[in-house]
């Protein structure tokens, strides 16, 4: 019930009041601060778990970061539109930057870019060459400062967005990390990236039960 309850909330639009009211329906009783914890508990823990089993993503980067209620959402999308990273950060700037394409160079399943498509920030191009030069990255990377080339990845923000847009609970930076965490994991499972495949929403949930050591 624990996991019914935080897949639902990360992948649909409802607010933890709809679930209690969902699950009230059921003859279970509980307060929205205990879904909302559950979720707070369990978001990143489906990240975490989930990003074991993704599959590997190609060289080509679309890099892009997007405003949400309570900061930056930096976000990477490679050219078939797998989801490659995302990182939650108070600032917009050189060291934000650097911060993120760490991160996303230390997830195991990501392949290490050939070319990288950015919007006109002027603070990627310095960073990839700092990181370069720091032996983070391969040399030679093409880098693409063209709007249009970086529709995909903009496109790629409208789920993520969509959701946070109905959400009232995002009002401290620390909530904000625990429930993007969540919401971007099941993006990626819900856009098939899992080496099952799993697409409909049955498989979705055999498969968060199988991570969290579940019987279907």
């Amino acid at each position: 019930m624990i996991l019914l309850t935080v897949r639902w909330y990360l992948r649909y639009n409802l607010s933890f009041r709809d679930l209690v009211e969902m699950m009230d329906e059921r003859g279970l009783s509980m307060a929205h601060t205990t879904i909302m914890r559950w979720v707070h508990q369990y978001g990143p823990e489906l990240d975490e778990r989930g990003k074991r089993h993704l599959k590997p993503t190609n060289d080509s980067w679309g890099v892009d970061e997007t405003y949400i209620k309570v900061k930056y959402l930096y976000r990477v999308v490679d050219s078939e539109g797998s989801t490659i990273d995302f990182y939650l950060s108070e600032s917009r700037d050189k060291q934000a930057a650097k911060r993120f394409f760490k991160k996303v160079l230390a997830t195991s399943h990501v392949c290490k870019p050939r070319v990288i498509t950015v919007d006109k920030n002027p603070a990627y191009p310095v960073t990839i060459q700092e990181l370069e030069e720091e032996k983070h990255m391969p040399e030679g990377i093409q880098i693409r400062q063209v709007k249009y080339l970086n529709n995909m990845v903009e496109q790629d923000h409208r789920f993520i967005k969509k959701r946070v847009r109905s959400m009232l609970e995002l009002k401290s930076f620390r909530t904000a990390t625990y429930i993007l965490s969540g919401i971007e994991a099941m993006y990626m499972i819900k856009k098939k990236q899992v080496h099952q495949g799993v697409k409909p929403a049955q498989n979705q949930k055999e498969f968060i039960h199988k991570l969290f050591g579940l019987a279907s």
